[in-house]
């Protein structure tokens, strides 16, 4: 039993990468049976092999509909059309449509995909939307995945429709009369796509060919040498290069929930040859909540005489692990984390045997499938660590002796519920002339197509395209229709109508970046004369990057930070600290773009992309001594040691303090205890220490427990706010200067233009309650593209839940 799934990775930088706990999944809950008649009924039974800790959130994973992750490199950059079309098609399409995962997001449970909808806002920009956000209700909270959008030609729709596929040389065709799982007939040209076959190639390989590289192991989180969060792990004496006679050695390992988490309780290896050498129960440091028996095998009484520690195994294992040796497992990164051991050579079973999308086979099913053994039997109590050592040592061996090709080919139906025909067999359908637009691809696969808006020029049959007058009327035809098409582009362009009709004046604002920029900015003084922006800059950075520093006569600083987390955590936490012996106070400028600042920060703050998501500060322990412990901004509370903030100002103010570096793994520990956290990300540049981080929760109530904790995580040196700056944020200030903000509508239109965006944003909430279940929903805001300069629109993306 391991404490992650081994589905899932343990921790992740992304959104994208592990699936969220399902409060209503139970330790005997089973995943979806898979709909494929011709599959063993052994095979049909897959349960997870996991703890309690991540258990909920493997089981029913694949009754889960698909999502959007936005890749950790590409949340802060604009997308362009192409790489739009590249997810729409790999939606609609997929892998065995011969289409590739997106280069920006990945896509989730492609498969599980029903529809694609497209709505497309004409005149929009991403400016508009923030400055209206109070307006749009419904795009804030519901679309989950908000990205920045570079404008395009006119033709939008009509680039959809006929952007360019690869040859569908190696399209499989659905078949209804097939008697093949799910109805689909591998082709033999096609296996070169499969997960397996595009990982390791055809030949057969020696042991080191199925080897993870540092790369690779650092990406699956494993324990790295030299990287952030192991420093307290024990090496083994490996060799830098091992060879493919080098020995393998199977390992299991089970644990306990303790105080700290999960604590090791239980190892086991076997050699090359499947005999047992370790197999040792183990003493966790910490006091014990759940042995977790039903899992483990372990209770109370079997670890009550136990005096080994974990020290103890490290130890034991340093002694019998050849310099040579490879370690082999299944999800062995868990494995290798409880024991805080760092081995170079290693390899995963449940990366050999590779299904698409990251998900992986559990050892239950492989050995079975497989190996033709039954382990995890429901009769024994627990997993046995020894059995299940011996069977990834198994398969590891199998898949090297056997080759990638044959083990597909061997077990496709059993595994992937595929069969393969090679191209000239009779049961297979003839295939279409080769088509090269996305609409006919779709079409030629039996699937509908329809654009609905206004009369454009759009490349398809007219017999698809219906025309309408207005977005009430286009509106209504599609909720009216009986069937939903499977790819369906409406076109909105009333608000598009409105700017054209309104004629410019004056501004009688600033722009929206000028808006943020100013949001971002707080004042601070004063300082003792000749304090130099350097240090200004240095002071205020533990609050979040900062931008830019100006002092003001000398004693008055104006920072300016990167993100609206920096300013807000500026302000309740440093207005009042003593600086060289000096009182400083900390206000924002009072303007008249951030009249309406507090409501706005609210509705950031409730924003669908930061309602489950904290801002974090690790202090050091200089500036410990500097804080003043005022996080409410109020009344300063009492300190640690019970004196209040008035009591010292002129002494150091003392707190437990923390040295630990911030890193993903201390951050999880640190946060865990107040809900599932979902991924984390590092503010910093590489090799630098990183300051700052967001922690996304899988609930809001997780971010909501560790808010109520304020004062507690800050004795602990860390500070905390509600995140506020969506990702794609930075990238459209800087695309957008503040001399070209887009036009504001003159006051004769105002009324108009917020009836116009109140009745577009219920339009587009309609249209998204009226699509079916496991639908891609993507809004497009076009943005605008002038003669001297563009101004960015967005993308909005959602999946529809099943009702």
């Amino acid at each position: 039993m391991k404490p992650q799934s081994s589905s899932l990775s343990s921790s992740s930088s992304s959104s994208s990468s592990s699936s969220p706990p399902k409060a209503s999944a139970g330790p005997n809950n089973k995943k979806r049976k898979l709909n494929l008649s011709a599959v063993p009924e052994k095979v049909k039974r897959v349960k997870g092999e996991v703890s309690a800790h991540t258990e909920q959130s493997q089981h029913g994973s694949l009754s889960r509909p698909p999502r959007v992750s936005v890749l950790p490199d590409h949340q802060q950059q604009p997308i362009t059309f192409q790489e739009l079309t590249e997810l729409l098609q790999y939606a609609a399409l997929g892998k065995t449509g011969g289409i590739t995962q997106p280069s920006w997001c990945r896509l989730h449970r492609q498969k599980k995909v029903r529809g694609v909808n497209i709505a497309i806002v004409e005149g929009l920009t991403q400016s508009h939307f923030y400055k209206h956000l109070l307006l749009l209700p419904h795009l804030r909270t519901k679309y989950t995945t908000r990205v920045t959008f570079t404008p395009s030609s006119d033709h939008v729709a009509s680039d959809i429709f006929n952007s360019k596929i690869p040859k569908p040389d190696i399209l499989v065709i659905p078949r209804a009369d097939a008697d093949v799982p799910n109805g689909f007939i591998f082709s033999a040209a096609a296996l070169k796509f499969h997960p397996v076959i595009t990982t390791f190639g055809t030949q057969c390989k020696g042991l080191t060919g199925y080897l993870l590289s540092q790369e690779e192991q650092i990406k699956k989180h494993f324990p790295v040498k030299g990287m952030p969060g192991f420093e307290d792990f024990v090496c083994t004496d490996s060799i830098d290069h091992v060879t493919d006679h080098s020995p393998l050695f199977g390992l299991d390992c089970e644990m306990c929930l303790t105080e700290k988490g999960y604590e090791l309780a239980r190892v086991s290896l076997v050699n090359n040859s499947g005999v047992c050498v370790l197999d040792e129960l183990v003493k966790p440091e910490n006091r014990i909540w759940n042995y977790l028996t039903r899992f483990s095998g372990i209770t109370a009484a079997m670890l009550r005489p136990i005096s080994t520690t974990l020290r103890d195994i490290q130890s034991k294992l340093l002694k019998l692990l050849p310099r040579d040796a490879i370690l082999v497992g299944h999800s062995l990164n868990n494995d290798l984390l409880a024991l805080k051991l760092i081995h170079p050579h290693v390899i995963d079973t449940s990366l050999l045997y590779k299904k698409d999308f990251g998900q992986r086979f559990s050892l239950k099913v492989l050995a079975e499938t497989v190996l033709k053994k039954q382990i995890q039997n429901g009769e024994k109590m627990g997993h046995n660590p020894t059995e299940d050592a011996q069977a990834a040592l198994e398969l590891a061996q199998y898949f090297i002796q056997t080759g990638p090709r044959q083990v597909v080919e061997l077990h496709l139906k059993e595994l992937w519920g595929y069969t393969v025909e090679e191209d000239s067999s009779d049961h297979t359908q003839p295939e279409s002339a080769p088509t090269e637009s996305f609409s006919d691809a779709l079409q030629a696969l039996g699937q509908s197509v329809a654009y609905y808006g206004k009369r454009d020029v759009v490349a398809m049959d007219l017999s698809n395209q219906r025309w309408y007058s207005s977005d009430k009327e286009m509106l209504k035809s599609f909720r009216d229709q009986t069937t939903c098409p499977f790819l369906s582009v409406l076109h909105f362009y009333s608000f598009s109508k409105l700017v054209k009709k309104s004629r410019p004046r004056q501004q009688q604002c600033p722009s929206v970046c000028v808006a943020l920029q100013d949001m971002c900015v707080v004042f601070a003084g004063p300082f003792l004369a000749g304090i130099s922006e350097r240090k200004v800059k240095r002071l205020f950075w533990c609050c979040g990057p900062v931008r830019t520093v100006k002092m003001l006569n000398g004693v008055h600083a104006k920072v300016e930070f990167k993100l609206l987390e920096g300013a807000m955590l500026a302000v309740q936490t440093m207005n009042g600290i003593i600086v060289q012996g000096q009182k400083i106070k900390v206000r924002r400028p009072v303007h008249e773009s951030i009249l309406d600042l507090d409501v706005t920060l609210d509705v950031l703050m409730s924003d669908s992309l930061n309602i489950c998501q904290l801002y974090a500060v690790k202090l050091k322990a200089r500036e410990v001594e500097t804080f003043s412990p005022n996080l409410s901004g109020n009344k300063a509370p009492a300190l640690a040691n019970g004196a209040s903030s008035s009591e010292t100002q002129n002494k150091h103010v003392h707190s437990i303090t923390d040295e630990s570096e911030m890193c993903e793994a201390t951050l999880r520990e640190m946060f865990a205890p107040f809900g599932a956290v979902q991924s984390v990300r590092l503010l910093s540049k590489p090799e630098k220490q990183a300051r700052h981080a967001y922690i996304k929760f899988w609930s809001p109530d997780g971010k909501q427990a560790a808010l109520s904790a304020s004062e507690d995580l800050r004795i602990k040196n860390y500070l905390i706010c509600s995140a506020l700056t969506p990702l794609h944020l930075p990238s459209w200030v800087t695309m957008t200067t503040v001399s070209s903000g887009p036009d504001e509508i003159d006051d004769e239109t105002t009324k108009e233009v917020t009836q116009t965006l109140k009745k577009l944003d219920r339009s587009l909430g309609k249209l998204f309650q009226s699509l079916p279940g496991s639908t891609l929903s993507v809004v497009l805001l076009l943005g605008q593209t002038r003669t001297n300069d563009d101004h960015p629109g967005l993308c909005l993306i959602e999946v529809t839940q099943e009702p």
